[in-house]
């Protein structure tokens, strides 16, 4: 949600996480630095739930036998929540990363 709001304020922002993800993907600010660079080649950023989050984790595992972690599974979730619609013809790619993850927790 940081990028978000500061894409939303126009600026980098203080941006509260909460969530399964907050840990990896939600520092308190966008640096200064990196905003200019953001906004430059950035499109745009998306907000995935904790849900869409777990769902995509729970479809990694069971299609294809990976663990992700919760900031690993995000662009994934934004994909099979529907939250990023591809254009017709558009190939797309998601990383995925689940180095954060404990297969026993899983």
């Amino acid at each position: 949600p940081t990028l978000y709001r500061a894409f939303e304020a126009g600026r980098p922002v203080d941006a509260p996480a909460e969530g399964i993800a907050a840990d990896s993907l939600a520092p308190k600010r966008v640096g200064e630095m990196m905003f200019p660079i953001a906004e430059a080649y950035v499109e745009r950023s998306l907000l995935v739930s904790d849900d869409d989050i777990i769902a995509a984790q729970k479809a990694l595992w069971d299609r294809v036998r990976i663990i992700s972690e919760p900031g690993g599974a995000a662009a994934f979730a934004a994909v099979l929540s529907g939250r990023y619609q591809p254009s017709p013809g558009e190939r797309i790619a998601v990383l995925v990363c689940g180095s954060n993850t404990d297969p026993a927790k899983f």
